[in-house]
């Protein structure tokens, strides 16, 4: 028994401005980040596997705000951040403030794979990624007009995004106004992981950290309850620690996988955004608070589902 859920951040473009055209490129993404892990959990991978080459494909596509798609800051750089976490021993590994790194997910494994600390950020985790062998990119492979010109638009003022996934003045249908992306997942031994990723806020204070590299808020996963990934308002999922708050709520009050994720969102949650999670038994669950949420799974039927809003698509097989 096996199942994956992914996200490509909260707050989707409003339905006005969603044509059908553009929904099948969101659509089409993100089937085809599923099927990666997908396929990773069909060859009986770990769950750690699965997640770390989901995100990894998010990483790469442009379309999200993480990896190659991620927002400037008011300085004009890319501060990108993510995080990894295993459910099996709870161990965790966290990166932020990268410049050059081409994978910041693949650099998070290697920070809990290779050393005694949990997290690394700058220029030194950079060092760090070199002599692991992590590719690096100029600063041009990470430039997407769209999110240069949201930039540009709020420089000067004290304004950001209204999250890690919403673009203040976006243009209307752009294929670039998407978010934070994050995968979560349950392997053939029973072992869930959870991992983040995101270019952070448009118009940020260089330096700024957010919940894709903060354990607890952005991140969490245990093999007894849950595994959580989380989008939106940064700030507010690290005020309210939403990622591990959704896993209390099982451990300590007894709550179902749906109700707790629910509550943490709807509740809980001192601002916008959603999160993916699942339990140990193939339970799903994807709540948001924002008009909509990119999203896609796969239950342990094997079918699989991406949406946007609330109605979600289902495919006929994973195979295909």
């Amino acid at each position: 028994m096996t199942c994956l859920a992914i996200h490509g951040g909260a707050g989707a473009l409003p339905k006005k401005d969603m044509t059908p055209e553009r929904a099948a490129e969101f659509h089409a993404a993100l089937r085809n980040a599923l099927m990666v892990g997908q396929r990773v959990l069909a060859q009986r991978g770990t769950s750690m596997d699965a997640v770390e080459a989901v995100v990894t494909w998010l990483e790469d596509y442009p379309l999200f705000n993480a990896g190659r798609g991620s927002a400037f800051t008011r300085e004009g750089h890319v501060e990108m951040e993510a995080s990894i976490m295993d459910g099996a021993t709870l161990n965790v590994g966290a990166v932020t403030l990268l410049r050059q790194v081409q994978n910041p997910v693949r650099l998070a494994r290697l920070v809990l794979q290779h050393t005694p600390h949990i997290m690394l950020g700058g220029e030194a985790a950079e060092r760090f990624a070199v002599a692991h062998g992590l590719p690096l990119q100029s600063p041009e492979y990470f430039f997407t007009k769209f999110r240069w010109e949201a930039m540009l638009r709020l420089r000067g003022t004290e304004r950001t995004a209204l999250s890690e996934d919403i673009v203040v003045s976006a243009v209307p249908g752009s294929q670039e106004a998407a978010g934070t992306v994050g995968a979560v997942a349950l392997d053939a031994a029973g072992n869930l992981a959870a991992a983040t990723s995101s270019g952070g806020t448009t118009n940020k204070y260089a330096g700024r950290i957010g919940q894709a590299a903060t354990p607890g808020a952005g991140v969490y996963a245990n093999n007894a309850t849950c595994a959580v990934s989380c989008t939106g308002q940064g700030e507010a999922f690290m005020r309210a620690v939403t990622a591990y708050d959704v896993a209390a709520l099982m451990e300590y009050r007894g709550l179902d996988l749906a109700t707790a994720a629910e509550s943490a969102i709807h509740k809980r949650l001192p601002g916008k955004g959603g999160l993916i999670a699942v339990d140990s038994r193939g339970h799903v669950a994807l709540p948001f608070n924002t008009e909509g949420m990119y999203r896609g799974w796969i239950g342990t039927a094997g079918r699989v589902h991406t949406a946007i809003y609330e109605t979600a698509q289902e495919w006929a097989s994973t195979s295909q």
